[in-house]
Order: structure tokens, then C-alpha cells, then sequence
């Protein structure tokens, strides 16, 4: 609650409107690294660690977006998204493009948004901003898109505009986690099913190699491509795999 105030008021300094407050989590893994993407089995969980957003239309034809952590500021004509040389602001930009993508008019809007995912960390920050961003704008906009659908426009966000051929898996467990579950997805089908994790009885514990990393620089792409190689090669001789 400290932060979403924080970021509330952070919104109301500079914009001087109410916004709408979302919380989108980050999320941890269990099973199944590098599946999603090669069509398979994951189990991920949402984490208390969290981006906050306050997100309000502003009756002009601007977006303005701040960011709270950095503390850093962007600003766009709505009509005029595309990627910019400003690496924090494409993952938003990105989630505007696809609501034009499918022809809704996103007119101007403030955002101020920051949180409490560890940057570089491997617990999805990236996702936790487009999908906080793209649930904002779904609410505000009335385009009454279901989540599934809006994790598919976060990962496209992610695909186009940092250029990180990501899997669903993140997106999908900033927006359907639920409290005390693990969520089993099947990246093929998209089918999902919950299950219960007491953390009472046993614990998730992360530990920090303090190793930081960019999926956009990272080797990330590279092992996709290696992954769609090596299927390819198998399916010359097992076409049903």
C-alpha cells in the first residue's frame, strides 16, 4: 500500500487528475524454463514483489509517462507510437501499439509507474510493466478484452518494441496469478489449472547471484533460435513431434 500511495501521489504532483491504481506482480518459475516458447509445460507463481501504476486519460492527444524509480520522464504523440531510443519507455509504448494494431483509438493518457521487482533479476519486470500498463488502458479504454488476450498483447509489445522473442509464461503469470496458487500452463493448448501452494508449509526461496541481466542484450533470442534449430532437425525424422 506504501507504494501504490507513493505512486498516486507521484501521479497527482505532476498531472494535478485522479488516476486509476493497478498492481501488476512478478512472478517466479518452478517448472519448465525455456518451455513456454518450445510449446510445453509451465508452473509459474505471482510474487509479492509488484510494478504499481497510476494511469489516467488526459483529454489531450499526448502520452506522458514517468517513471517513478528512474525518475525519468517520456512523453509521445499518441498518433505517433513507435519504438523510441528510450529502452523503459518501449515496453509501454509497445502495449499503446497493440490496442492500434486492433483499431482502438488510445487517445492521450498520464502514467507514472514504479516497483519492487528487482530490474534484471529474472522475475519478469518487463512483463509485470506491460501487463499493468495493458490492463490500465483495457479498463479505461472499455475494450472489455479478456487477459488472455492481454498477455498475448503484452508478449507482442515485447516481441516488436524491445525485440525480446519471449514466451508467454511471464505475461501470463502477472495476469493470472491468484494468492496461494501456482498456476500450470500448457504453452500448446493454453489450457491452465491451479493448484495450492501453502507457503506456510513450505517456502520459494530466490536467491541473488548478483548477476544483472537484459533479456534485450542477453543471449535470450539466440537460445530461441538454437531451440526452434534443434526441433526443426527433429521433426525431418519425427514429424509429429
Amino acid at each position: 500500500m506504501l507504494l501504490a500511495s507513493a505512486i498516486a501521489a507521484s501521479f497527482r504532483q505532476h498531472f494535478q487528475h485522479e488516476p486509476l491504481l493497478v498492481r501488476a506482480p512478478g512472478r517466479v518459475n518452478l517448472i519448465g524454463e525455456h518451455t513456454d516458447y518450445n510449446a510445453g509445460y509451465v508452473l509459474p507463481a505471482a510474487v509479492d514483489k509488484e510494478i504499481c501504476f497510476a494511469v489516467g486519460l488526459n483529454q489531450t492527444d499526448t502520452i506522458r509517462l514517468v517513471a517513478h524509480d528512474l525518475q525519468k520522464t517520456f512523453s509521445v504523440a499518441a498518433a505517433n507510437v513507435q519504438r523510441s531510443n528510450t529502452p523503459w519507455a518501449n515496453y509501454l509504448l509497445g502495449v499503446v501499439a497493440q490496442f492500434q494494431k486492433r483499431g482502438v483509438d488510445v487517445p492521450g493518457f498520464d502514467c507514472v509507474f514504479g516497483g519492487t521487482i528487482p530490474m534484471g533479476a529474472g522475475m519478469s519486470s518487463s512483463a509485470a510493466v506491460e501487463c499493468g500498463l495493458a490492463f490500465a488502458l483495457n479498463t479505461l479504454l472499455h475494450t472489455h478484452l479478456d487477459r488472455m488476450t492481454l498477455a498475448h498483447m503484452a508478449q507482442k509489445a515485447e516481441h516488436e518494441f524491445a525485440l525480446v522473442q519471449c514466451g508467454l509464461m511471464d505475461q501470463f503469470a502477472s495476469l493470472f496469478g491468484q494468492d496461494g496458487q501456482v498456476v500450470r500452463l500448457d504453452c500448446r493448448s493454453l489450457d491452465y489449472e491451479y493448484f495450492p501452494f501453502d507457503t506456510r508449509a513450505a517456502q520459494v526461496v530466490l536467491c541473488n547471484s548478483g548477476v544483472k541481466h537484459s533479456l534485450a542484450s542477453s543471449e535470450y533470442n539466440t537460445r530461441r533460435q538454437e531451440c526452434e534449430q534443434g526441433v526443426a532437425v527433429l521433426r525431418e525424422h519425427y514429424p509429429s513431434c
